[in-house]
C-alpha cells in the first residue's frame, strides 16, 4: 500500500504577526494610561454633584417653608374673614329683630287708628296714608340692610383679597426672575 503522504505545514500567514501586533501595542496603550487624572476628574465631579444637590435640597427647604408660611396665612384669613361674617351677621339679626318690633307695634298703631276711624271716607284716607308710610319704610329698611349686606360682603372679604394681591404678586416675581 501507498504511504499516505504527508501534508506540508504551512508557513504562519503574514497577516497573524501584524495583527499580534497591533493587540500588543493597544494592551500596552491601554495598560499605561495616567489613571490619576481621570481619578480627581472623577472627585471634582462628585463634589459638583453633591454641591449641587445640596443647593437644591435648600433651596427646595427654603420653598416648602415659604409654602407653609403662605399656607398658615391663608388660613389666618379665613378664620378672620369667617369671624367678620359671622359678627356682621349676628349685627344684622340684631338689627332685623329691632325692625320686626318696630313694624309690629307700627301695625298695631296703625290697626287702633283704623278702627277709632268715624267714616269710611276717614277709613280709606287713614288706609293710604298708612299705605304710603308703609312703603316707604320698606323701601328705606330694604335699601339700608342692602348696603349694610355690601359692606359686611366687602369687610368679610377683605383679608382674602389680601391673600389674593399677595399671592399674585409672588407669581409675578416668581416669573419675571
Amino acid at each position: 500500500m501507498a504511504k499516505p503522504k504527508a501534508v506540508p505545514k504551512t508557513a504562519p500567514s503574514s497577516t497573524a504577526p501584524a495583527f499580534a501586533g497591533l493587540l500588543n501595542n493597544f494592551m500596552l496603550e491601554d495598560t499605561t494610561m495616567d489613571m490619576s487624572a481621570n481619578f480627581t476628574s472623577f472627585q471634582d465631579a462628585m463634589a459638583q454633584a453633591q454641591s449641587k444637590a445640596k443647593e437644591a435640597f435648600e433651596k427646595g427647604t427654603s420653598m416648602m417653608g415659604e409654602a407653609s408660611d403662605f399656607t398658615k396665612g391663608n388660613v389666618e384669613a379665613m378664620m378672620e374673614s369667617g369671624k367678620i361674617f359671622a359678627e356682621g351677621m349676628q349685627s344684622f339679626g340684631s338689627e332685623m329683630v329691632t325692625e320686626g318690633r318696630s313694624a309690629f307695634e307700627t301695625m298695631s298703631g296703625d290697626i287702633k287708628e283704623l278702627a277709632a276711624a268715624k267714616s269710611p271716607t276717614d277709613f280709606f284716607k287713614l288706609q293710604g296714608d298708612m299705605v304710603r308710610k308703609n312703603f316707604d319704610t320698606a323701601v328705606a329698611t330694604s335699601s339700608k340692610n342692602s348696603e349694610a349686606m355690601l359692606k359686611l360682603m366687602s369687610d368679610a372679604f377683605a383679608p382674602l383679597s389680601g391673600r389674593v394681591s399677595m399671592a399674585m404678586e409672588k407669581a409675578r416675581k416668581a416669573t419675571s426672575a
